[in-house]
């Protein structure tokens, strides 16, 4: 099980998965919005979404823990 956290601080824009979807790696799962650019933030590893840890339009930190792969 992995993890994914958010590499920098700002607003989530939009989640683009939900518990039970399939990922493969490099694929988007959460897109962060700072200083009025988009940052796609994509899985690591291939898997099933476990758990989505935010929501849209919620103010993260570095480090703040977006999506569980296993």
């Amino acid at each position: 099980m992995a993890e994914l956290v958010s590499p920098l601080p700002g607003l989530v824009a939009t989640v683009h998965v939900k518990a039970g979807d399939a990922v493969n790696a490099g694929d988007p799962v959460v897109t962060l919005q700072s200083m009025k650019m988009e940052i796609p933030v994509a899985a690591e590893e291939s898997g099933t979404v476990e758990a989505v840890l935010v929501e849209e339009g919620v103010e993260i930190d570095t480090g703040a823990p977006l999506v569980r792969i296993g």
